[in-house]
């Protein structure tokens, strides 16, 4: 009972509260641009050349604008909004007029989906393994090597790494392609030639995500299993002859492992938020290349289904994230 109040309740009280806000703001955010999206169809449909007559336009901008329910109040908005949003209903894009908005995001999802998913479990696996490796077996020359790679590679930004793959691997020996989720005018199915063709497009953008991934968590399960080498209980251990093969697995790695699961279930949220500046730079059609394109063109209705989608996403898996700490860590079932 003691476990409920004081660490469970307090949890699900914070999850209610940071979901409701974050909802909000995703909502009011959009509406505080300078030019709405109805406006700015207008604007460019006459800058590419076809005249509008002026009342014709303000005509224009008063029938989308009932057709959209935005000529209603923002309050009146704002609680059809929460009334859509327990039934997926996100209304129509108002770019991609009429396909509801959760059909594109649904379209798009697989693609993020499968991608950051299989990225992000490499990039655990991997980096926290030679991480740990690299801060319990300092003398070992070849995980010097690596922590230096690892050390090289961190820092650089994303972009940077991205078009050298490019031009390594798409230009200079033109093995991949540029971009894009499989070829154009493939006919997609589940035959094993379409799916190859997805993992050949899929190659560079996840090589991109992995190599800076795995960088970043191997310094950082390092110095993790760095500091945990230096605590009372592993310094009895060693005093007490106990097998390094058995320090190194139940004493350091398991210890060191808590705040990294803790990043991991971050890192799952971001499944339904896509990596946009990845699948920008690869035109991977994935749910951040969908969101770009939205806020490029005012989108108000995808933007929301997004960024809603992916609030949802980042609060939820940080709740069963608390919720699943006290199975790796007994210390919080004391509390």
């Amino acid at each position: 009972m003691r476990f409920v109040k004081r660490y469970l309740i307090p949890r699900l009280i914070q999850y209610v509260l940071v979901t409701f806000f974050g909802i909000t703001l995703v909502f009011f955010l959009p509406r505080l641009m300078p030019v709405g999206p109805v406006e700015k169809a207008v604007a460019s449909i006459q800058a590419r050349g076809a005249y509008t007559d002026p009342k014709a336009a303000e005509e224009t901008v008063r029938v989308l604008r009932e057709m959209y329910g935005l000529d209603r109040g923002l309050f009146f908005q704002y609680l059809s909004f929460w009334r859509r949003l327990f039934t997926g209903d996100f209304g129509p894009s108002l770019v991609s007029f009429p396909t509801p908005v959760i059909q594109l995001i649904g379209a798009s999802l697989p693609w993020t989906f499968g991608l950051l998913f299989t990225t992000t479990v490499l990039v655990f696996v991997i980096g926290n393994f030679t991480g740990a490796l690299a801060g319990y077996f300092r003398q070992n020359r070849a995980l010097k090597i690596l922590d230096a790679a690892a050390m090289v590679l961190a820092p650089m930004p994303y972009y940077i790494v991205a078009q050298l793959l490019i031009i390594l691997f798409a230009y200079l020996i033109p093995v991949f392609p540029v971009g894009g989720g499989y070829t154009i005018g493939a006919s997609v199915s589940l035959s094993l030639a379409f799916i190859a063709d997805v993992l050949k497009h899929a190659f560079l953008p996840a090589l991109s995500l992995v190599l800076l991934g795995v960088a970043t968590t191997h310094q950082i399960m390092r110095l993790i299993v760095q500091g945990v080498n230096e605590e009372d209980y592993v310094r009895y251990a060693r005093i007490a002859a106990v097998r390094e093969r058995t320090i190194f697995g139940k004493y350091v790695m398991r210890n060191a492992m808590l705040p990294q699961i803790t990043r991991l279930a971050l890192s799952f949220s971001g499944l339904f938020g896509g990596a946009l500046v990845t699948e920008v730079v690869f035109a991977y059609p994935g749910v951040g290349l969908l969101a770009y394109r939205a806020i490029l063109a005012s989108d108000y209705n995808l933007i929301m289904g997004i960024t809603t989608l992916s609030t949802v996403a980042l609060t939820t898996s940080t709740l069963l994230m608390d919720l699943l700490n006290p199975l790796f860590d007994p210390r919080i079932r004391l509390i």
